[in-house]
Formats: structure tokens, C-alpha cells, sequence
């Protein structure tokens, strides 16, 4: 893997448990690189579902993705308050420029009031079977939602903070602003 640095371009990509791409993101900005995680920020960009269904993000997104954890934390800042989705999912690599990552269908959603809801359990239970998600593979991605919720009420990650959030989306804007303005 070649180093990335802040400021760089990456794509995303989603995968399944089959291998197979589920969603991809044609470019999120590299804002931070720490030891067990990077964040990324996007906005307006071209999201593609393996259906061929395509849009571009409607609000700011400030996208959390560890290195040793079952799961991924995005921050979407939209006019009603600061939402989270959080997907279980493999712990990321990055190949030829592009984060990776296997979702596991699971998502924890958080909405400004500070509530959650846990999403796609039946999506999940149908994965699982079809998919053949072993035993294994069942307990740590059950696990990863458990550690994910108890880190949430415990408030132990930053990723939760309002205040975080929007100092990387302000360095986002700056980044983007920094580009358009050399490309005159």
C-alpha cells in the first residue's frame, strides 16, 4: 500500500460477504490519518449501488474507518441536525487508491435527539444464510454491533461529537477550496 496523505483523493468501495461490490463512492478526501483509523469527507459525490442505481450525496459526509474494528462510523451533516449511520463491517484496506471494505448489513442509526435504531436485522439473517456467515463470523459481527452500542452510550468515541464533525467538515471545505484555487 502506498502512503495517503491529507488532502488526498480516494474512492470507496462496499463489498458483500460474496465478494461481490455492493456500493461505491467515486471520491472522499483524506482529512486525518490516525494510528487505527482514517477519516474521509465528501460531499455531492457519485455514489453507485451494484443495481446500476446512482446519486451524489445530498449533505456532507464525514466517514470514520478503522483499521481493527468491525465497523464504520459516518457522520452525515444534514440542515436538521447531525445523523449517524454506522455499518458493521470488516475492519478497511486501502488498494489502488480506493478504502475497502465488507458490509455486513447491520447498521446502528443515531439521529440528532441522541436516540438509535438498529437496521436491516432481517437483511442480515438473509445474508447470513445465503452467504453462509459462519458461526465465527455471526459472533463477531454480533459483537461488533454490541461494543459499537456500548461505546455510543458510554460516549468513549469522538466520532460522536458534534464539535469533531464539523472541524473536519470545515477542513474539508478548506481542502476543496485550496484545490480549486491552484487549478486557476
Amino acid at each position: 500500500m502506498k502512503n495517503i496523505y491529507i488532502g488526498d483523493k480516494l474512492k470507496i468501495h462496499c463489498y458483500k460477504h460474496n465478494g461481490k461490490v455492493h456500493r461505491t463512492w467515486d471520491e472522499a478526501v483524506v482529512l486525518d490519518i490516525k494510528k487505527d483509523y482514517i477519516v474521509l469527507g465528501n460531499y455531492k459525490t457519485l455514489v453507485i449501488n451494484a443495481d446500476g442505481n446512482a446519486w451524489k450525496t445530498k449533505e456532507p459526509d464525514i466517514m470514520y474507518f478503522f483499521k481493527d474494528e468491525w465497523f464504520n462510523i459516518i457522520a452525515q451533516l444534514k440542515k436538521d441536525g447531525l445523523y449517524f449511520k454506522c455499518n458493521i463491517a470488516s475492519p478497511f484496506i486501502i488498494e489502488q487508491d480506493t478504502v475497502k471494505w465488507i458490509d455486513y448489513d447491520l447498521d446502528l442509526r443515531i439521529f440528532p435527539s441522541g436516540e438509535y435504531k438498529i437496521l436491516d436485522q432481517m437483511e442480515y439473517k438473509y445474508h447470513k444464510r445465503i452467504m453462509g456467515y459462519n458461526d465465527d463470523l455471526d459472533h463477531v459481527i454480533t459483537k461488533a454491533l454490541e461494543r459499537l452500542i456500548k461505546l455510543y452510550n458510554d460516549k468513549k468515541l469522538i466520532m460522536f461529537d458534534e464539535t469533531i464533525n464539523l472541524k473536519y467538515y470545515e477542513q474539508y471545505q478548506n481542502l476543496q477550496e485550496e484545490e480549486k484555487n491552484s487549478n486557476f
